[in-house]
């Protein structure tokens, strides 16, 4: 019995654990939603299939108790209310879009690994003292709408909703008009402010091979790499290959395969965590027996400090002017996407870490090289990502496979982390 003088204590709910086969059975149903021939899946933002999708985890979170609601971007709420519904929810989530040819762990991991969550809770009766939030963020992948990120992009007022809305894909297809087409047109506001967030958790695949070739299972995830991309123009002349010679010719191609090379120089000049990559090339006129007279290619530059991603800058543009002088061409560079590095919220960060360590998992800090959806969450509350491993770190491909047993542990920390902060209230019925 306590004494009017003891403080109360939140139940122990250290040793709860979530229902691994039960999430396997839910990633395995959704993934026949877009199914592809070689076991992948192909579930385009805002389709049919998405809303088939949205429709199965609606119906899901339904049946676990939640209040659903949808905003005017197309973000999925579902909330598990707590004890005191007046604060900020813990919310976590993803997004269950794919690319054309994608996998089955991308994204739709996070989604029902904060289904099971909920889950979870139901069947061990715990009761958070604020409320929890499970998030379907709308075109992620921005495989047929641009920008990226779209949905949480909107939620963090990256930019306006009015600019997502008006995007149209290949077949000039609005994003509102589609929007409206699957049922997903919402009336809550799009907007952090509106809507705030107590503190925000990312279960994901690892999307790279670091885990895997480090035989850890968790990742404590302590932020994400700052992006620059860039296109660049090389202006030659074309010509005839056989009359031209060597020392007359303004081969565009010539100083391109310089400046790929150039890349893959500043990347490894700024190690560990920098990446450099050029990943596209038009070559024209891409003729056998002409000289090429323009190329265009993009550059991907990524780091973890903005200092180091601005010195990266720097020697990129300062490799332009020296190729392009000594090879007597044009260059031009343009930035077209920059996203600043995202550290995530310390306190968050060492929830996940304390909760590996608990609960006797292998375990390594990283830093996210992707865009996630948390990186954009971050800007307007406390954010944190769980990683767990892929086969070879394929992702984004139809064969990208996890095992469930990682995809089990991961969520066990999210539930962990996600109890951390929302705090719990009563367990069956006993009261903190």
């Amino acid at each position: 019995m306590k004494t009017q003088n003891e403080t109360p204590t939140a139940p122990d709910v250290r040793d709860l654990r979530i229902d691994g086969q039960r999430l396997w059975d839910s990633l395995m149903q959704l993934a026949q939603v877009g199914a592809t021939p070689k076991g992948g899946v192909c579930r385009l933002a805002l389709t049919d299939l998405d809303r088939q999708g949205r429709d199965l985890f609606t119906r899901w979170a339904r049946e676990a108790g939640c209040e659903v609601r949808v905003d005017a971007i197309g973000n999925i709420f579902a909330r598990r209310r707590g004890r005191d519904n007046a604060l900020p929810p813990v919310t976590t989530g993803s997004h269950i879009d794919t690319q054309p040819t994608g996998g089955k762990f991308d994204g739709n991991y996070g989604v029902l690994a904060g289904l099971e969550v909920v889950r979870a809770l139901n069947d061990a009766g715990v009761v958070t003292e604020a409320p929890l939030e499970v998030a379907v963020w709308t075109n992620e992948e921005g495989s047929r709408f641009v920008p990226v990120m779209m949905g949480s992009g909107v939620f963090a007022d990256a930019f306006t909703l009015e600019h997502a809305l008006a995007q149209r894909d290949n077949d000039g297809v609005s994003v509102s008009d589609a929007l409206a087409a699957i049922g997903y047109a919402g009336s809550a506001p799009a907007s952090a402010a509106a809507s705030p967030v107590g503190a925000y958790f990312e279960a994901h695949i690892e999307q790279g091979p670091v885990l895997e070739a480090n035989e850890r299972v968790i990742g404590v995830v302590e932020g994400a790499l700052g992006q620059r991309w860039y296109d660049v123009v090389v202006q030659g002349m074309e010509a005839h290959a056989g009359p031209t010679p060597m020392e007359l010719r303004k081969d565009a191609l010539l100083p391109a395969s310089e400046l790929v090379i150039e890349v893959n120089r500043i990347a490894l000049a700024h190690a560990p965590h920098a990446r450099g990559t050029v990943g596209w090339i038009e070559n024209y006129p891409n003729s056998r027996n002409v000289i090429p007279g323009r190329v265009r290619l993009s550059v991907d530059l990524r780091a973890a400090d903005d200092v180091v991603l601005s010195a990266m800058d720097a020697a990129l543009k300062e490799a332009v002017q020296r190729i392009a002088a000594k090879a007597k061409v044009e260059m031009t560079v343009e930035q077209v996407v920059y996203f600043p590095p995202q550290p995530f919220t310390p306190k968050l960060v060492s929830a996940v870490r304390d909760a590996a360590q608990a609960q006797g998992l292998t375990w390594m800090n990283v830093i996210s090289g992707a865009g996630h959806d948390a990186v954009y969450l971050a800007r307007v509350c406390p954010a944190a990502m769980i990683f767990v491993p892929c086969l070879d770190g394929i992702s984004h491909n139809e064969i990208e496979d996890a095992q469930p047993e990682h995809l089990e542990a991961g969520c066990n920390i999210l539930l962990q982390a996600m109890l951390q902060s929302a705090g719990v209230a009563a367990v069956s019925g006993v009261t903190a």
